[in-house]
């Protein structure tokens, strides 16, 4: 692992981009207790570095973060990003009151939104794909990782007091 192949663009965007994400995690009114909103936080990194550990840049290597395929310090600070998605996903979901009924439109919802944020991140260049890897398969795997947050979040509400 190497500290960054070059200082430029993507590696300032992605501070950028996760000054403002832990800034409005920081803004919003807070709802869960303290132990689930660290849940979400590591959920959301968690599953994030699952999916692209597998086909970014390890098994599959179908997509370059930041410089090189190699890892740098900023691939971990763009997987930092995963956390307030996970969060803001738990959050709307309980803020919506999000239902059987109304699960399969908010996961398209969030689908979309990460195919949105992947645009954005092959834009400033923080993201770069390959191998012929194209943003419809991005979007099953939004469509997959976003069910299982959903049952992951619903098993959760039902084990423990989740609200503060």
């Amino acid at each position: 692992m190497m500290l960054w192949d070059t200082f430029d663009k993507n590696e300032i965007f992605l501070l950028l981009f996760n000054l403002f994400a832990y800034i409005i995690v920081v803004l919003l009114p807070r709802k869960f207790t303290t132990r689930v909103t660290l849940l979400s936080f590591l959920w959301g990194i968690t599953i994030g570095m699952l999916f692209d550990f597998t086909i970014g840049g390890g098994l599959l290597d179908y997509y370059r973060t930041n410089d090189s395929n190699r890892y740098e310090i900023f691939d971990f600070i763009y997987f930092l990003l995963y956390g307030p998605f996970g969060y803001l996903f738990f959050y709307f979901y309980e803020g919506l009151k999000i239902n059987k009924k109304t699960i399969m439109i908010y996961t398209l919802g969030w689908a979309f939104i990460g195919i949105l944020f992947q645009l954005i991140f092959m834009k400033t260049e923080i993201l770069t794909l390959q191998k012929g890897y194209s943003l419809s398969y991005s979007f099953v795997i939004f469509l997959v990782t976003q069910t299982i947050s959903g049952i992951y979040y619903e098993k959760l509400r039902r084990k423990e007091r989740v609200l503060s």
